[in-house]
Order: structure tokens, then sequence, then C-alpha cells
């Protein structure tokens, strides 16, 4: 390799370490869109998040949402451009089988605690997906909070057979 090579491979790789650095140095981003499936704005940071699959009706986001604040942060509505309506919804037993409801108020987030959203559990409802959502797609949500505040994320989109509750409107 001859040195003008050599230079020209070396500052190469200065740059890839440098833009390496400033993409991971802080972790995370203060805003804007997610990094490596998760992002952080308005003190919450969203967590390998992640869209099941479907052509359309009913799917669901899942995924952990961290408070990095010193406070109690409510997640109190959802929006994608994949779905005209998200509810946030709770799964509890009814009549003995795992049933999922609207979630009255919101999901408290707690001061510098985290809120697991996942398959038979608390998730994002998407009701009426209009565009379908393939495996790998790059799916952006947007959380709105109780103090009017948003936090926006991108959430891949997965293959993923289970979620089989029930669905109980008006429940809550």
């Amino acid at each position: 390799m001859s040195l003008r090579n050599h230079g020209l491979l070396a500052a190469a790789g200065a740059v890839l370490v440098l833009a390496l650095t400033t993409a991971c140095g802080a972790g995370e981003p203060a805003t804007g869109t997610p990094a490596a499936g998760s992002s952080r704005q308005a003190g919450l940071v969203v967590r390998d998040p992640w869209v099941k699959t479907a052509k359309s009706g009913m799917s669901a986001a899942y995924g952990t949402v961290q408070n990095t604040t010193g406070k109690d942060v409510v997640v109190v509505s959802a929006t994608s451009a994949v779905s005209p309506a998200i509810e946030l919804h709770e799964t509890t037993t009814v009549d003995g089988k795992m049933a999922m409801r609207p979630k009255a108020g919101g999901f408290v987030i707690p001061a510098g605690g985290t809120h697991e959203f996942k398959p038979g559990g608390d998730h994002l409802m998407l009701m009426d997906v209009t565009t379908e959502v393939k495996a790998g797609d790059q799916v952006t949500f947007t959380l709105t909070l109780q103090d009017g505040g948003t936090v926006q994320f991108t959430a891949l989109g997965k293959d993923f057979a289970g979620g089989n509750e029930t669905y109980q409107p008006g429940m809550g």
C-alpha cells in the first residue's frame, strides 16, 4: 500500500470514528429521529419499539418507555400515519379470559422508572390500519403527554403470531 493510500485510509477511519462517537456519544439523541430503536424527548426514552405487521384491521405497538426525569410523566394518547385511531390499552382478565380495554387516564411512567408495553400486557392498539405494516418497515409514532408535550419514536415492523386477547370496547 502506498503512503498516500495509507493516509487516505487513516483519514477515512478517523472520520468513521468521529461519526460513531458523535452518533453514540450521549447514548440517545435529545430530539428527532431515534437511533438504534430508541428516542429521547421530554425526558422519556422509548427503547426497542416494534409494531406487529398487519395488512389492515388491528395491530399493536410495543416497547419500553423510560422516564429520565424526577417527576411522573403521563402518556395520554398516541398517533401514527398508518392508523387513524390508536388507543392506549391495558390487558385484564374478564370472565377468566384475557381481554384488552382502553386505559382510562393514560399510562403513568414513574419518575426515574419504566413502563413496558408488551404482548399480553399494556400496548398501543392500532384500531384501523390503513397502510400495511410489513416486516422491516419503520413506523413513526407520536406519544402525547398530559402536559401537552410529545415524544416521537420509530418502531420496527415485526411478524408476531401472539397477542390473541379479546377486545372489550367501552370497558374502563
